[in-house]
């Protein structure tokens, strides 16, 4: 390619960091021919993807225009626009128009349908003075395999066309123009990188053949007069710098408009088969139902079938270096079933169907699945949420319901069903994580999932003629579901009385409380608050978690128990901007920006989510308050960025125009994350079918319109409950097979039973305890089959009054 040439000096370079979350477009090439996702911001490219939607490998590509006395960077001093080249088509047209007055740059952006391959189509035109008055460097910052540091970089040549080029670890990338290079050069990011060059000369005068393993930067000099100012860029990918030469140049081999169409086509003929729930004309706030379908489509795997990243972003990402290796494209089991639930929910159902093999395939071998994991199904982070193992089968479900599945189709997935239904009855009701990733304990809105997921397992299993389990399954629905208000619901506590309520459900229910039978009453470890009111008490933490209840068919949205804990959100969570109401995820939130607007570091101040106000808009709906819930469907679409994005975050506090943190607008968290646009999505749908799309039946069935008395009581070394109500039935459920010797008066008596096999690595006994008075109910210990050992200790269940749960 070339020789070792003239070294860059500067080695390593600076500490690298990633760029902008705050996306204004997104895309990639549907079908198998290309391996490439793009993002772009501020008028220029930002991370490029390959091979795999989980694989950053550039940090930026843009451009620096230099005159006599005169230097402006184009994503730094231009103001931009964005326009999709169709309503769902993920080509776009940019423009970049010089804040002086002294030229435009106009693009347009796709991939190469054959070739693994993003091209850019270039207009420069000068406002002011001619094309020879201007020179025009591209610079880019090659990340590859999500690092920035220890990638190499040089200035070669590809069968005598010049190029640049950039390799690490098994990853290459190159990049060709259609016009001349009239200087290129390769350097470390830093004091000698051609972004100072420029700035202290106007163009490229320290030219450098190669920097070796570190944090660098590749420049080229376009030759406008030669071009006349338009001309295409593309930047090639492969597995070493000739396979990346290669896809470079043959995708310029045809004209630009050529490769759009081709891009374009299979996305148009994707669009026209989903369902209609386009907004209406006249609707003045951006169109984001389209834009919402190929966020979501463009985010999944091209060769894990089914999978799906969380975004193609790293959150705060200026100042995210390689520590943060995963950012947001990684796998979140719940943030891929919520886009699967989008995509279904626009008919989208061969995609969805992709995706449970993907969560098929992924599957631990308990049933669970990672708390979050790379394409191939590796763990990344390692905490468990047990709402992520019952989401999967919620999909399952919602797709029978619609149709997307048949009933001898549904018999594919019943081995995940059922492992994953054990798992959350075994390892349940407290989950280590909640959905927000923080703290362990009794969460409203997992209960929901789970209790939700149970009764949808159940009859999935019985319909494989396995009618026991869906017995047990459904036992433990409803004991967790009669015990919501004793894990979770407080009354007359401070802040009731400060908002006018009698109780709520407060954020998470303490696991350590629970040996007390007060989870509501413990303490909960608030996370991002720098070390400040790390500990609070769990009464005073509010949460719009508790709206899942309403959402999933647990309760109704017009129990008084919701409205008054809807009264004490809007007091504690709610925020009111220009662009309409947004939520918090819950008070005492620390994951956001500070209040200088400065980026999220460890710590901050929880900022709005979008999404919250759709999961609100649900509620509204489920209320029957129809108006509203369409008023805060088009909040949410005036709270999207431009190229109509959903952030996860937006910006509820006074303007800082200089950090481009304006109210009602995107934050600097993840833009677009996709679980939002999936939520607006499932609203839409909702809005059009006058329910909510994905409220599981059966739930609402058995709890709602009817009051569902439950049989048994569980206990197992997951969840030792201290104490049972009156009149229940104590279960006992064990990972192994048992006999269980018991005693309800001192072992001046005993009985036994021996467990039995409910599915693997469950077994279960019951004990006849419902006839037994308020007391010291029972004692109880085990001898273990398998290994011919007694487990040397006993255990004791009180027996307390019956549960009551009038609000």
């Amino acid at each position: 390619m070339t020789d070792a040439g003239r070294p860059a000096p500067g080695w390593p370079g600076i500490e690298p960091r990633w760029t902008s979350s705050a996306k204004s477009a997104v895309g990639t090439a549907l079908g198998e021919g290309s391996r490439v996702w793009f993002t772009a911001s501020h008028g220029i490219l930002n991370e490029i993807y390959y091979p795999e939607v989980d694989t950053a490998c550039l940090r930026d590509a843009g451009f620096i225009v230099t005159a006599e006395g005169f230097l402006s960077e184009e994503k730094r001093h231009c103001t931009h626009a964005v326009e999709w080249l169709a309503a769902g088509v993920p080509a776009f047209r940019m423009q970049s128009d010089c804040n002086a007055g002294r030229y435009l740059i106009e693009k347009r952006i796709c991939t190469s349908s054959e070739y693994d391959v993003v091209l850019q189509h270039v207009r420069f035109t000068p406002r002011v003075g001619t094309l020879a008055d201007y020179t025009l460097t591209l610079l880019l910052s090659p990340h590859l395999n999500n690092h920035g540091a220890g990638n190499t970089g040089w200035i070669g040549q590809h069968k005598g066309e010049g190029l640049l080029f950039a390799q690490r670890d098994g990853y290459a990338l190159a990049v060709a123009s259609t016009t001349e290079w009239v200087r290129r050069t390769a350097g470390y990011a830093g004091p000698n990188d051609a972004w100072h060059d420029l700035q202290d000369t106007g163009r490229l005068t320290q030219i450098y053949d190669r920097a070796e393993n570190g944090n660098i930067a590749l420049a080229g000099e376009i030759d406008l007069q030669a071009c006349g100012g338009e001309f295409v860029i593309a930047i090639g990918f492969g597995g070493d710098p000739n396979t990346a030469a290669f896809h470079a140049r043959a995708a310029l081999t045809e004209p630009y408009e050529v490769v759009e169409r081709r891009y374009a086509s299979p996305w148009r003929s994707w669009q026209e088969r989903l369902v209609a729930l386009d907004e209406p004309a006249g609707t003045t706030a951006p169109h984001v139902y389209r834009p919402s379908t190929a966020v979501m489509r463009s985010h999944l795997s091209m060769n894990c079938d089914g999978g799906a990243i969380a975004s193609l972003s790293v959150p705060w990402g200026s100042s995210k270096g390689d520590g943060d290796l995963g950012g947001y494209h990684l796998v979140w089991p719940r943030d891929m079933v919520e886009t699967a639930g989008g995509l279904l929910a626009s008919g989208a159902h061969d995609d969805m169907k992709g995706m449970l093999r993907f969560l098929a395939v992924t599957q631990e071998h308990d049933g669970r699945w990672p708390q979050n994991m790379w394409l191939n199904g590796t763990a990344f982070w390692t905490g468990v949420q047990l709402d992520e193992s019952a989401f999967p089968i919620l999909l399952v479900d919602l797709a029978l319901r619609e149709g997307a599945l048949g009933a001898d189709e549904a018999e594919a997935w019943r081995d995940m069903v059922r492992r994953a239904a054990v798992y959350v009855a075994m390892q349940g009701p407290i989950t280590e994580q909640d959905r927000w990733e923080e703290d362990a304990g009794y969460s409203p809105f997992t209960l929901a999932v789970g209790i939700a997921a149970l009764l949808a397992a159940a009859d999935l299993v019985d319909r494989s003629g396995d009618p026991h389990l869906g017995a047990w399954l459904r036992d433990t629905a409803d004991d967790w579901n009669a015990s919501i208000e004793q894990w979770t619901y407080v009354a007359d506590t401070p802040l009731a009385k400060r908002c006018g309520v009698r109780g709520y459900y407060v954020r998470i229910g303490s696991r350590e409380a629970a040996a007390a039978a007060a989870p509501p009453r413990g303490f909960i470890e608030v996370k991002n608050r720098g070390g400040r009111l790390a500990r609070m008490p769990a009464a005073e933490l509010v949460c719009v978690d508790a709206l899942a209840l309403v959402r999933f068919g647990l309760r109704a949205a017009t129990d008084p128990r919701m409205t008054d804990t809807v009264r004490v959100i809007d007091a504690l969570l709610r925020t009111e901007t220009r662009n309409g109401p947004t939520w918090r995820r819950y008070n005492e939130d620390g994951y956001g920006e500070h209040e200088d607007g400065s980026p999220f570091d460890g710590s901050g101040i929880g900022r709005g989510w979008p999404l919250l106000a759709g999961e609100r808009a649900h509620y509204e709906l489920a209320a029957g308050r129809v108006a509203e819930a369409e008023r805060l469907a088009d909040a949410m679409r005036r709270q999207s960025g431009p190229g109509g994005f959903l952030p996860e975050q937006v910006w509820d506090a006074a303007d800082i125009p200089d950090l481009e943190l304006f109210n009602g607008g995107p934050a600097g968290s993840a833009m677009p994350l996709v679980w939002a646009h999936a939520e607006y999505v499932k609203l839409l749908r909702s809005l059009r079918d006058g329910r909510i799309f994905d409220c599981p039946p059966q739930t609402t069935a058995r709890y709602v319109a009817q009051a569902n008395v439950p049989r048994v009581a569980t206990w197992r070394f997951t969840f030792e409950r201290p104490a049972i109500p009156a009149g229940l039935v104590l279960r006992i459920d064990l990972s192994h097979p048992a006999r269980v010797r018991w005693t309800t008066d001192g072992w001046a008596t005993h009985a036994e039973a021996v467990t039995t096999a409910i599915a693997l690595r469950a077994f279960s006994v019951e004990l006849e305890t419902a006839a037994l008075p308020v007391g010291p109910g029972v004692e109880f210990t085990f001898f273990w089959l398998e290994t011919g050992t007694w487990e040397g200790k006993n255990f004791q269940v009180r027996i307390g009054n019956p549960s009551g749960n009038s609000p």
